[in-house]
């Protein structure tokens, strides 16, 4: 028989619903029936997570590959997903296991936290990174894992679409060292329409997680003729500036896939042009990701290649006590030795 565990984050409501407070979608769910994410389940007027143990992906990254750029350079992340999200983007890379109609057949392997923080170490891997589905849908799991790598000095980072509760991300504050956040655009209706989301809340999360300390880098994939328009771009680049010039932007060439396997790739000029537009907006440090030779790193100040990459492999690391070694300006970012 099935092992269930019981979620975190929600109430009772009348008539035998609950109210889930997990993500901001924050569901009311009748009985027996499930939240938008598909893996949350009221039972008996009790919700419980269907996915606590089940993990459905387990990898040995690079960090580069989340991306984080500004945290633990050239190192590896122990990296793993369980099924679902509470997203449902037609462009998603990861569709066979994160929108869960198409993934309820696929086996999962049940893992404690303990098994996940020995596979780490094992590895030799100096951070957790809850990613390639969305990790708010199996925070129980992931909140269990990251308080005990945390004892064990393992850090913690989540790539997100930023959806979460402000009550989620005070939960995790203590242990989540940083986050890779998808600011998928800057249109509620495209947020509505392609994702199944909200703009506001994801921009929110974003502001709130720098004020919790939390150290942020912002994704964003880059479609043509759905978010790729001067004036989006521009929006974008200059909220991420207002909240913190220092967060790295990471603007992404979008390949056709899922829903969208019939669209063009993103063309070089168009990135081009979203690398300027970062930084005309003042932004201290803007990526082009699936692009080679475009994701080095860069002194702010100077223009000294600080730290140079070839795909996800870190060929050199000039930083010297994280600061330029020409010029001595702070980089930011969170550099453990």
């Amino acid at each position: 028989m099935e092992k269930l565990k019981e979620a975190i984050l929600w109430d009772k409501q009348e008539g035998g619903e609950v109210s889930c407070h997990l993500c901001c979608h924050r569901c009311k769910i009748s009985e027996g029936q499930y939240g938008i994410c598909g893996v949350r389940q009221n039972i008996n007027g009790t919700l419980f997570t269907r996915v606590y143990g089940k993990v459905i992906a387990t990898n040995i990254d690079p960090i580069e590959k989340k991306p984080i750029f500004h945290m633990l350079p050239g190192s590896a992340s122990y990296s793993i997903a369980t099924i679902g999200c509470n997203f449902r983007c037609d462009f998603c890379q990861n569709w066979q296991i994160s929108q869960v109609k198409e993934a309820i057949e696929l086996t999962s392997v049940e893992m404690t936290p303990e098994d996940i923080v020995g596979k780490a170490k094992l590895n030799d891997c100096p951070s957790i990174s809850y990613t390639y589905t969305e990790p708010t849908i199996y925070f129980e799991f992931a909140l269990d894992v990251m308080k005990l790598a945390k004892k064990e000095n393992i850090y913690n980072i989540f790539v997100t679409n930023g959806f979460m509760t402000p009550e989620c991300l005070e939960v995790a504050k203590p242990y989540l060292n940083a986050a890779n956040v998808d600011l998928k655009s800057f249109s509620d209706e495209f947020y509505h329409k392609v994702c199944g989301g909200r703009l506001d809340s994801v921009l929110e999360s974003i502001m709130l997680m720098r004020k919790l300390n939390i150290w942020v880098e912002i994704t964003t994939l880059v479609i043509p003729g759905l978010n790729d328009s001067r004036s989006e771009l521009e929006k974008i680049a200059f909220f991420i500036a207002g909240v913190d010039k220092n967060m790295p932007w990471h603007i992404s060439r979008f390949h056709p896939d899922y829903k969208m396997a019939g669209r063009n790739a993103t063309g070089k000029t168009k990135l081009d042009e979203a690398f300027k537009i970062g930084k005309d907006a003042g932004l201290r440090y803007v990526y082009l990701g699936n692009v080679p030779e475009e994701e080095n790193t860069y002194c702010y100040n100077c223009n000294e290649l600080l730290i140079r990459r070839a795909g996800f492999r870190v060929l050199e690391n000039k930083l010297k006590n994280a600061a330029c070694p020409k010029c001595s300006s702070a980089i930011d970012g969170l550099w453990i030795n």
